[in-house]
């Protein structure tokens, strides 16, 4: 272990070197370690606006417990490929990306572990190829039901033309140029935990949290951890994590003819405070479930690192005993 391979962090952070793996016509930055586990490998996936770098706290200890941790930033993030087709971010690019990953290191299958938008590639993954996944282990986001309307449209009519996944998608440019001018303010702003209840305010909640001055509740993380996320996008810039979100409604098309029924073991960890709620149908979907809910808000496994390895490794355990 050593320090981020950027060099923007300080000594005190460990993390593994970065690799470059040639996927699918793309580059993906992957940290790994554990190689010495060869043969139980664990994929840790990320959500926005994040960074391997999230799983810092669970990538020593899934090691210590026997694991080959394989950690990519995904296809927009860090210092992998940043295409500018909108399209290239599709779900099947993103899910074939991890298969890629698993072709590479010569595994079968693999426990894949998912929080916030890795969480939707980890279901997705486990629909399109179910032979590649062993296990699944999923944070903050439950799977989403495919209703009759596509998503964006759908959002529209609920939340109206300023909540974010819809501005990403209608207004495109704005709130990449103006999260792009604001990389600390934003991230600052966004990575917080024991946020007061509130209303949500008028406008657009992205472009709200990089135009704040004052941030509200607690910082998740100190600024030597915050550096690792702000050089990275102040690097790759947002628009490539943004177009995840502007395929929301092609992903509906792609997934029309897929039968959403989940046979693999599943853990599913919920932050109580989140403002994502949970599923009420996740267990018809994902019938082999167990649910964990921790006293946290969205931003699971850096807000509550022991209880999330305790779970995860729990979980781990009981599946490994049967």
């Amino acid at each position: 272990m050593s320090d981020i391979s950027s060099g923007t962090a300080s000594d005190q952070i460990e993390f593994p070197k970065s690799i470059f793996i040639s996927v699918n016509n793309v580059i993906l930055e992957v940290f790994e370690a554990g190689r010495q586990n060869s043969g139980k490998p664990i994929i840790l996936c990320h959500g926005f606006p994040e960074h391997a770098f999230s799983w810092r706290y669970q990538i020593p200890v899934l090691v210590a417990a026997g694991y080959h941790v394989i950690v990519p930033n995904q296809r927009g993030y860090g210092n992998s490929s940043c295409p500018t087709e909108v399209t290239d971010y599709d779900i099947k690019h993103l899910t074939a990306d991890l298969i890629a990953l698993l072709d590479y290191y010569g595994y079968e299958d693999a426990t894949f572990v998912g929080h916030d938008w890795g969480a939707n590639v980890v279901w997705n993954l486990a629909l399109l190829y179910p032979e590649r996944v062993n296990k699944i282990i999923n944070l903050a986001l439950p799977y989403q039901d495919r209703g009759e309307q596509p998503w964006i449209e759908l959002m529209e009519i609920i939340f109206g033309e300023d909540f974010y996944f819809v501005h990403f998608n209608k207004q495109t440019g704005i709130a990449d140029a103006i999260m792009n001018e604001n990389v600390h303010q934003f991230l600052r702003n966004i990575f917080r935990k024991d946020i007061p209840p509130a209303p949500p305010a008028p406008g657009m909640l992205m472009i709200n949290l990089a135009r704040a001055v004052e941030p509200v509740g607690k910082p998740l993380m100190d600024e030597t951890e915050l550096s690792v996320f702000v050089s990275a996008f102040e690097l790759s810039g947002f628009t490539g994590a943004i177009n995840w979100y502007r395929n929301l409604d092609r992903n509906w098309h792609l997934m029309a003819d897929i039968k959403p029924l989940i046979h693999q073991p599943t853990l599913m960890i919920y932050g109580e405070q989140d403002t994502i709620p949970k599923s009420e149908n996740l267990k018809n979907i994902a019938p082999n479930l167990d649910i964990v809910s921790l006293d946290c808000g969205h931003w699971i496994q850096q807000e509550k690192p022991e209880e999330t390895n305790r779970s995860i490794l729990k979980w781990l355990a009981q599946q490994n005993a049967q």
